[in-house]
């Protein structure tokens, strides 16, 4: 795929689409391979995470080569929280642990917007890590992350 090329579903979204974003998004990001992710994103693409400004499909790479190398066994759930034509606001929360074996839950929101061709042109995330124990983990092995359910989980 060329920089140029396109990413379906397409704005403008409707529920349906927005959904199939959000979760080929999800999917994409539970591969952890950042030179698949930074694909999903225009080339000028800018980011906030958390307190880390990016902009360029480089600097999304380098940022998710260290995340994931530094958040072992990470897991990741998005559900859509919102949409307009062109924009999707989503909540989330991914498992992993440190390089001491600590786990963590981070939760968070993000904010996106999409060119025309269904490429992401802006990403805003905010999130929170919570350690958490093993007996608390939500996505552990062999669990499908799309069939926890979310809604009877105590924060």
């Amino acid at each position: 795929m060329s920089s140029q090329e396109g990413r379906p579903p397409y704005p403008p979204f409707t529920a349906e689409t927005a959904e199939k974003k959000v979760k080929a998004a999800q999917d994409a990001w539970n591969t952890r391979n950042p030179d698949g992710v930074k694909m999903a994103y225009t080339p000028d693409s800018i980011w906030r995470n958390r307190d880390q400004f990016l902009q360029g499909r480089d600097a999304i790479k380098e940022f998710l080569t260290k995340k994931w190398e530094r958040e072992n066994g990470y897991r990741l759930r998005k559900e859509l929280f919102a949409f307009t034509d062109n924009k999707i606001a989503v909540q989330f929360w991914y498992e992993w642990y440190d390089e001491a074996g600590q786990w963590w839950r981070t939760y968070g929101l993000e904010d996106w917007t999409f060119a025309e061709n269904g490429l992401m042109r802006k990403r805003q995330m905010s999130g929170n890590d919570v350690k958490i124990s093993d007996d608390e983990r939500w996505f552990k092995d062999g669990v499908d992350v799309n069939e926890v359910d979310i809604s009877e989980k105590h924060w």
